[in-house]
Protein backbone atom coordinates (compact mmCIF):
# COMPACT_ATOMS: atom_id res chain seq x y z
CA UNK A 1 0.00 0.00 0.00
CA UNK A 2 1.26 3.27 -0.96
CA UNK A 3 1.43 5.75 1.28
CA UNK A 4 1.48 10.00 0.81
CA UNK A 5 4.68 10.20 2.42
CA UNK A 6 6.41 7.98 0.76
CA UNK A 7 9.40 9.19 -2.14
CA UNK A 8 8.11 8.68 -5.26
CA UNK A 9 10.08 8.60 -8.76
CA UNK A 10 8.21 11.25 -11.11
CA UNK A 11 9.71 10.11 -14.45
CA UNK A 12 13.54 9.99 -13.26
CA UNK A 13 12.97 13.28 -11.02
CA UNK A 14 13.16 12.23 -7.30
CA UNK A 15 10.14 13.68 -5.26
CA UNK A 16 10.60 13.60 -1.62
CA UNK A 17 6.67 12.75 -0.96
CA UNK A 18 3.71 12.30 -3.01
CA UNK A 19 2.05 15.62 -1.91
CA UNK A 20 2.16 18.05 -4.70
CA UNK A 21 1.10 21.63 -4.29
CA UNK A 22 -1.24 22.40 -6.99
CA UNK A 23 -1.43 25.44 -9.36
CA UNK A 24 -2.96 28.76 -7.59
CA UNK A 25 -2.95 32.36 -9.50
CA UNK A 26 -1.86 34.64 -6.84
CA UNK A 27 -1.32 37.79 -9.21
CA UNK A 28 1.91 38.87 -7.60
CA UNK A 29 4.01 39.56 -10.42
CA UNK A 30 4.63 42.92 -9.78
CA UNK A 31 8.04 43.12 -11.45
CA UNK A 32 9.17 44.94 -14.78
CA UNK A 33 7.23 43.01 -17.92
CA UNK A 34 5.41 40.47 -15.78
CA UNK A 35 8.41 39.50 -14.36
CA UNK A 36 8.47 37.13 -10.28
CA UNK A 37 9.68 38.81 -7.28
CA UNK A 38 11.34 37.87 -4.77
CA UNK A 39 8.17 38.08 -2.83
CA UNK A 40 7.61 35.10 -4.96
CA UNK A 41 11.17 33.23 -4.42
CA UNK A 42 10.02 33.52 -0.95
CA UNK A 43 6.60 32.17 -0.91
CA UNK A 44 7.79 28.96 -2.89
CA UNK A 45 10.58 28.52 -1.24
CA UNK A 46 8.23 28.10 2.03
CA UNK A 47 6.49 25.68 0.59
CA UNK A 48 9.58 23.64 -0.62
CA UNK A 49 8.24 20.38 1.22
CA UNK A 50 5.92 19.46 -1.26
CA UNK A 51 6.79 16.65 -3.59
CA UNK A 52 6.16 18.55 -6.53
CA UNK A 53 5.27 22.51 -6.32
CA UNK A 54 3.53 23.29 -9.85
CA UNK A 55 3.83 27.01 -10.20
CA UNK A 56 0.55 29.81 -10.95
CA UNK A 57 -0.97 30.18 -14.12
CA UNK A 58 2.68 31.51 -16.16
CA UNK A 59 1.44 32.90 -19.81
CA UNK A 60 3.79 31.47 -22.80
CA UNK A 61 2.70 34.47 -25.09
CA UNK A 62 1.75 38.16 -24.19
CA UNK A 63 -1.45 37.12 -26.07
CA UNK A 64 -1.99 34.40 -23.32
CA UNK A 65 -2.08 36.33 -20.31
CA UNK A 66 -5.88 36.73 -19.04
CA UNK A 67 -5.30 38.28 -15.49
CA UNK A 68 -3.33 40.90 -14.32
CA UNK A 69 0.00 40.63 -12.35
CA UNK A 70 0.06 37.40 -13.84
CA UNK A 71 4.06 36.33 -14.65
CA UNK A 72 5.09 35.45 -18.33
CA UNK A 73 7.60 33.11 -19.34
CA UNK A 74 8.01 34.74 -23.17
CA UNK A 75 11.63 37.03 -22.46
CA UNK A 76 14.86 36.74 -21.34
CA UNK A 77 13.82 39.04 -18.37
CA UNK A 78 11.20 36.97 -17.63
CA UNK A 79 13.25 33.71 -17.55
CA UNK A 80 15.97 35.50 -15.44
CA UNK A 81 13.44 36.63 -13.18
CA UNK A 82 12.30 33.01 -12.74
CA UNK A 83 15.35 31.57 -12.08
CA UNK A 84 15.25 33.67 -8.42
CA UNK A 85 12.67 31.49 -7.59
CA UNK A 86 13.72 28.14 -8.53
CA UNK A 87 17.09 28.73 -7.37
CA UNK A 88 15.23 29.30 -3.36
CA UNK A 89 13.06 26.25 -4.09
CA UNK A 90 16.08 24.36 -5.23
CA UNK A 91 17.56 25.58 -1.99
CA UNK A 92 14.79 24.23 0.18
CA UNK A 93 15.13 21.13 -1.16
CA UNK A 94 12.31 21.42 -3.50
CA UNK A 95 11.22 20.30 -6.92
CA UNK A 96 9.14 22.74 -9.12
CA UNK A 97 7.31 22.77 -12.55
CA UNK A 98 6.04 25.76 -14.11
CA UNK A 99 2.49 26.12 -15.50
CA UNK A 100 2.03 27.17 -18.68
CA UNK A 101 -1.25 29.03 -18.90
CA UNK A 102 -2.51 30.29 -22.39
CA UNK A 103 -6.28 31.86 -21.12
CA UNK A 104 -7.78 32.52 -24.70
CA UNK A 105 -11.01 34.08 -25.12
CA UNK A 106 -11.11 34.36 -20.88
CA UNK A 107 -9.11 37.74 -20.85
CA UNK A 108 -9.71 41.33 -21.76
CA UNK A 109 -8.05 44.10 -24.02
CA UNK A 110 -7.48 45.92 -20.90
CA UNK A 111 -5.38 43.35 -19.28
CA UNK A 112 -3.56 42.09 -22.34
CA UNK A 113 -0.19 44.48 -23.56
CA UNK A 114 0.43 46.09 -26.22
CA UNK A 115 -3.10 46.86 -28.32
CA UNK A 116 -4.11 42.52 -28.54
CA UNK A 117 -7.18 41.21 -28.26
CA UNK A 118 -8.97 37.91 -26.78
CA UNK A 119 -8.18 34.98 -29.12
CA UNK A 120 -9.95 31.64 -29.01
CA UNK A 121 -11.35 28.90 -31.20
CA UNK A 122 -14.00 30.06 -32.92
CA UNK A 123 -15.35 33.45 -32.25
CA UNK A 124 -17.93 32.99 -29.60
CA UNK A 125 -18.02 35.44 -26.15
CA UNK A 126 -18.01 33.51 -22.94
CA UNK A 127 -20.54 34.33 -20.20
CA UNK A 128 -19.56 36.04 -17.72
CA UNK A 129 -17.16 39.05 -16.32
CA UNK A 130 -13.44 39.48 -15.85
CA UNK A 131 -11.83 42.44 -12.81
CA UNK A 132 -9.30 45.08 -14.57
CA UNK A 133 -7.94 47.84 -13.99
CA UNK A 134 -11.44 49.57 -15.13
CA UNK A 135 -12.86 47.45 -12.46
CA UNK A 136 -15.13 44.20 -13.40
CA UNK A 137 -16.03 44.46 -17.28
CA UNK A 138 -17.76 41.80 -19.52
CA UNK A 139 -15.72 39.54 -21.34
CA UNK A 140 -15.58 40.25 -25.03
CA UNK A 141 -15.82 37.96 -28.11
CA UNK A 142 -12.41 36.69 -29.14
CA UNK A 143 -10.86 36.56 -32.16
CA UNK A 144 -10.86 33.30 -33.92
CA UNK A 145 -7.58 31.92 -34.83
CA UNK A 146 -6.40 30.94 -37.60
CA UNK A 147 -4.32 28.13 -38.77
CA UNK A 148 -1.14 30.03 -39.03
CA UNK A 149 -2.14 31.44 -35.58
CA UNK A 150 -2.44 28.30 -34.03
CA UNK A 151 0.88 26.69 -35.48
CA UNK A 152 2.21 29.80 -33.81
CA UNK A 153 0.21 29.76 -31.24
CA UNK A 154 1.49 25.76 -30.54
CA UNK A 155 5.04 27.05 -31.10
CA UNK A 156 4.45 29.88 -28.53
CA UNK A 157 3.99 26.67 -25.86
CA UNK A 158 7.55 24.98 -27.00
CA UNK A 159 9.50 27.99 -26.34
CA UNK A 160 7.90 28.79 -22.86
CA UNK A 161 8.63 25.39 -22.55
CA UNK A 162 12.21 25.87 -23.41
CA UNK A 163 12.39 28.76 -20.99
CA UNK A 164 11.19 27.24 -18.10
CA UNK A 165 14.18 24.88 -18.18
CA UNK A 166 16.42 27.70 -18.62
CA UNK A 167 14.69 29.29 -15.77
CA UNK A 168 15.97 26.17 -14.03
CA UNK A 169 12.72 24.59 -13.36
CA UNK A 170 12.53 20.38 -13.48
CA UNK A 171 9.75 20.50 -15.78
CA UNK A 172 6.45 22.07 -17.14
CA UNK A 173 2.84 21.18 -16.85
CA UNK A 174 0.03 22.71 -19.87
CA UNK A 175 -2.57 24.16 -19.01
CA UNK A 176 -5.36 21.88 -20.63
CA UNK A 177 -8.18 22.52 -17.83
CA UNK A 178 -10.51 25.23 -15.96
CA UNK A 179 -11.86 26.92 -19.32
CA UNK A 180 -8.69 28.19 -20.97
CA UNK A 181 -7.60 27.98 -24.45
CA UNK A 182 -6.97 24.07 -24.27
CA UNK A 183 -10.09 23.39 -22.44
CA UNK A 184 -11.86 25.63 -25.43
CA UNK A 185 -10.76 23.76 -27.63
CA UNK A 186 -11.86 20.73 -26.19
CA UNK A 187 -15.26 22.30 -25.32
CA UNK A 188 -18.55 21.65 -28.16
CA UNK A 189 -19.61 25.00 -27.40
CA UNK A 190 -16.57 27.25 -27.69
CA UNK A 191 -15.54 25.59 -30.60
CA UNK A 192 -17.54 25.50 -33.48
CA UNK A 193 -15.14 25.01 -36.03
CA UNK A 194 -15.18 22.98 -39.20
CA UNK A 195 -11.88 22.69 -40.33
CA UNK A 196 -9.68 20.34 -38.69
CA UNK A 197 -8.93 21.96 -35.04
CA UNK A 198 -12.84 20.77 -34.40
CA UNK A 199 -16.29 19.02 -35.76
CA UNK A 200 -15.04 15.84 -34.67
CA UNK A 201 -13.34 14.50 -31.45
CA UNK A 202 -10.20 13.89 -33.13
CA UNK A 203 -10.39 17.79 -34.17
CA UNK A 204 -11.24 18.98 -30.71
CA UNK A 205 -8.43 17.10 -29.14
CA UNK A 206 -5.82 18.07 -31.73
CA UNK A 207 -4.61 21.47 -30.53
CA UNK A 208 -4.03 19.84 -26.99
CA UNK A 209 -2.48 16.73 -27.97
CA UNK A 210 -0.12 18.87 -30.69
CA UNK A 211 0.76 21.36 -27.89
CA UNK A 212 1.85 18.34 -26.01
CA UNK A 213 3.75 17.10 -28.74
CA UNK A 214 5.45 19.84 -29.19
CA UNK A 215 6.22 20.85 -25.42
CA UNK A 216 7.30 17.32 -25.36
CA UNK A 217 10.05 17.47 -28.28
CA UNK A 218 11.09 20.73 -26.63
CA UNK A 219 12.15 19.38 -22.80
CA UNK A 220 11.37 15.91 -23.15
CA UNK A 221 8.29 14.14 -22.09
CA UNK A 222 9.49 13.27 -18.90
CA UNK A 223 9.51 16.89 -17.96
CA UNK A 224 6.07 17.38 -19.48
CA UNK A 225 2.90 17.73 -17.45
CA UNK A 226 -0.78 17.87 -18.80
CA UNK A 227 -3.56 19.33 -16.64
CA UNK A 228 -7.66 18.11 -17.77
CA UNK A 229 -10.80 19.06 -16.14
CA UNK A 230 -13.52 16.99 -17.35
CA UNK A 231 -16.83 18.20 -17.17
CA UNK A 232 -15.62 21.49 -15.59
CA UNK A 233 -18.34 24.30 -16.40
CA UNK A 234 -15.76 26.87 -15.20
CA UNK A 235 -15.54 29.98 -17.61
CA UNK A 236 -18.23 29.19 -19.30
CA UNK A 237 -17.46 25.41 -20.82
CA UNK A 238 -19.90 22.94 -22.06
CA UNK A 239 -18.49 19.66 -23.17
CA UNK A 240 -20.15 16.70 -26.02
CA UNK A 241 -19.63 13.88 -24.91
CA UNK A 242 -17.11 13.96 -22.02
CA UNK A 243 -15.85 10.12 -21.45
CA UNK A 244 -15.23 9.80 -25.77
CA UNK A 245 -13.55 13.36 -25.65
CA UNK A 246 -11.22 12.33 -22.71
CA UNK A 247 -10.64 8.91 -23.71
CA UNK A 248 -9.53 9.64 -27.14
CA UNK A 249 -7.96 13.00 -25.66
CA UNK A 250 -5.63 10.45 -23.19
CA UNK A 251 -4.85 7.99 -25.90
CA UNK A 252 -3.43 10.87 -28.42
CA UNK A 253 -1.53 11.85 -24.92
CA UNK A 254 -0.17 8.34 -23.79
CA UNK A 255 2.21 8.12 -26.47
CA UNK A 256 4.45 11.06 -25.40
CA UNK A 257 5.50 9.51 -22.35
CA UNK A 258 4.85 12.74 -19.83
CA UNK A 259 5.44 12.83 -16.83
CA UNK A 260 2.41 13.20 -15.33
CA UNK A 261 -1.96 13.69 -15.63
CA UNK A 262 -3.22 16.12 -13.67
CA UNK A 263 -7.04 15.64 -13.07
CA UNK A 264 -9.00 18.26 -11.50
CA UNK A 265 -11.66 16.10 -10.37
CA UNK A 266 -15.57 16.23 -11.28
CA UNK A 267 -17.96 15.24 -8.47
CA UNK A 268 -18.13 12.07 -10.43
CA UNK A 269 -15.58 9.87 -8.59
CA UNK A 270 -16.27 6.53 -11.41
CA UNK A 271 -14.90 8.80 -14.46
CA UNK A 272 -11.75 9.38 -12.44
CA UNK A 273 -11.39 5.54 -12.05
CA UNK A 274 -12.46 5.63 -15.74
CA UNK A 275 -9.25 7.83 -16.51
CA UNK A 276 -7.21 6.31 -13.91
CA UNK A 277 -7.37 3.38 -15.58
CA UNK A 278 -6.90 4.87 -19.17
CA UNK A 279 -3.58 6.75 -18.28
CA UNK A 280 -0.31 4.22 -18.38
CA UNK A 281 1.69 7.13 -16.20
CA UNK A 282 1.89 8.63 -13.05
CA UNK A 283 -1.80 10.37 -12.00
CA UNK A 284 -1.59 13.41 -10.01
CA UNK A 285 -5.27 14.11 -8.27
CA UNK A 286 -6.93 17.40 -6.94
CA UNK A 287 -9.99 16.08 -5.55
CA UNK A 288 -13.25 17.51 -6.14
CA UNK A 289 -14.33 19.03 -2.72
CA UNK A 290 -16.26 22.03 -3.50
CA UNK A 291 -17.33 24.58 -1.74
CA UNK A 292 -14.80 23.06 0.77
CA UNK A 293 -11.39 22.49 0.06
CA UNK A 294 -9.01 19.49 -0.38
CA UNK A 295 -8.24 18.41 3.28
CA UNK A 296 -6.12 15.74 5.19
CA UNK A 297 -8.84 12.95 4.17
CA UNK A 298 -7.28 13.61 0.93
CA UNK A 299 -4.20 10.93 1.22
CA UNK A 300 -6.57 8.09 1.46
CA UNK A 301 -6.64 8.79 -2.30
CA UNK A 302 -2.95 7.35 -2.43
CA UNK A 303 -3.55 5.01 0.16
CA UNK A 304 -6.12 3.18 -2.18
CA UNK A 305 -4.50 3.69 -5.21
CA UNK A 306 -7.14 6.14 -6.81
CA UNK A 307 -3.79 8.76 -7.53
CA UNK A 308 -0.49 8.58 -7.44
CA UNK A 309 -0.13 12.19 -5.99
CA UNK A 310 -2.62 13.94 -4.69
CA UNK A 311 -2.55 18.02 -5.00
CA UNK A 312 -3.67 20.25 -2.56
CA UNK A 313 -4.63 24.10 -3.33
CA UNK A 314 -6.03 26.51 -0.65
CA UNK A 315 -4.46 24.42 2.21
CA UNK A 316 -0.89 24.59 1.03
CA UNK A 317 -1.81 28.58 0.40
CA UNK A 318 -2.31 28.82 3.63
CA UNK A 319 0.28 26.31 5.34
CA UNK A 320 3.69 26.85 4.01
CA UNK A 321 4.75 23.56 6.13
CA UNK A 322 1.78 21.15 4.87
CA UNK A 323 3.24 18.24 4.74
CA UNK A 324 4.75 18.37 7.87
CA UNK A 325 1.23 19.15 9.51
CA UNK A 326 -0.11 16.50 7.86
CA UNK A 327 2.32 14.33 9.09
CA UNK A 328 1.60 15.41 12.38
CA UNK A 329 -2.50 15.53 12.04
CA UNK A 330 -2.31 19.21 12.19
CA UNK A 331 -3.02 21.97 13.24
CA UNK A 332 -4.07 23.93 10.10
CA UNK A 333 -4.01 27.53 9.00
CA UNK A 334 -7.42 28.81 7.61
CA UNK A 335 -6.99 30.36 4.31
CA UNK A 336 -7.90 33.93 4.17
CA UNK A 337 -10.02 34.83 1.05
CA UNK A 338 -9.81 37.73 0.82
CA UNK A 339 -5.55 37.89 0.43
CA UNK A 340 -5.88 35.24 -2.19
CA UNK A 341 -5.78 37.27 -5.17
CA UNK A 342 -2.91 40.50 -5.61
CA UNK A 343 -2.21 42.43 -2.58
CA UNK A 344 1.48 42.77 -0.54
CA UNK A 345 2.90 39.87 1.92
CA UNK A 346 0.07 39.56 3.75
CA UNK A 347 -1.85 35.86 2.92
CA UNK A 348 0.91 35.31 1.16
CA UNK A 349 4.00 34.42 3.11
CA UNK A 350 3.26 34.98 6.30
CA UNK A 351 1.82 32.16 7.48
CA UNK A 352 2.87 30.76 10.17
CA UNK A 353 4.35 27.43 10.12
CA UNK A 354 4.59 24.80 12.85
CA UNK A 355 7.93 25.63 14.16
CA UNK A 356 6.77 29.59 14.26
Amino acid sequence: MADAFDSYDLAGTALANRIAMAPMTRSRAYGPGATATELMATYYAQRAGAGLIITEGTQPSPAGQGYTSTPGLHTAEQVQAWRTVTDAVHAAGGVIFAQLMHTGRIGHPRVLPDGLHPVGPSAVKPAGKLYTADGLQEFETPRELTEPQIAATIADFATAARNAIAAGFDGAEIHGANGYLVHQFLAANANRRTDGWGATVEGRIRFGVEVAAAVAAAIGGHRTGFRISPANPYNDITEDGTDELYAALLAGLAPLGLAYLHLVESPDRALTRRLRAAWPGTFVLNPATYPGITGPDALALIADGTADLVSFGALFLANPDLPARLAAGGPYNTPDKPSFFGGDHRGYTDYPTLAG
